[in-house]
């Protein structure tokens, strides 16, 4: 199998978020079959969605290089969120870690288990922002440009709170 680009959403709002991100993207990193390419900024938000009264999420979009198929990818991301204690009681609910495929490649599907690109990805500030640091002319296969994606997108306040890096550093 060739290596596929991937694009991981990350998101923390309980237990130290900014060390549950920076937790999960080394976690990405020792993936095997994965190499980090490239991470986004940090970006701070109010929660989208679930119970009033949640703290604000940190957001952060890591790019992968896999040769994972999508379901082990999805499934590695699972664990890794077991791993920092998410518990899934309430959707959208306040949690340690959210890991989300974005992207994989230019693929799309739509079944029960994962849906590419992610179904909420083009209404998602947290989401394009960060995918716009790491790549500005990215194409969201059967939605649009990260540009068009920005202009429609509803308003939602977001803080840039450091520059993008690489892994590795």
């Amino acid at each position: 199998m060739q290596s596929v680009r991937a694009y991981i959403g990350i998101g923390s709002n309980l237990d130290d978020p900014m060390a549950q991100v920076q937790r999960a993207l080394q976690a990405l990193d020792d993936l095997p079959a994965c190499t980090g390419v490239a991470r986004s900024s940090l970006y701070r938000t109010a929660p989208v969605g679930g119970p009033p009264g949640q703290p604000d999420y940190i957001n952060v979009v890591a790019a992968l290089d896999t040769m994972l198929t999508p379901d082990e990818l999805l499934n590695a991301l699972q664990a890794l969120e077991t791993a920092q204690g998410r518990v899934r009681t309430v959707r959208w609910g306040a949690r340690t870690l959210d890991l989300d495929v974005l992207l994989y490649g230019q693929m799309i599907r739509n079944d029960p288990w994962l849906t590419l690109p992610h179904p909420r990805l083009h209404q998602r500030t947290f989401v394009l922002y960060p995918l716009h640091d790491i790549d500005p002319l990215l194409s969201i296969p059967g939605q649009g440009t990260l540009a068009e994606l920005l202009a429609s997108c509803p308003f939602q306040a977001i803080v840039r709170l450091d520059q993008p890096l690489t892994f590795n550093l």
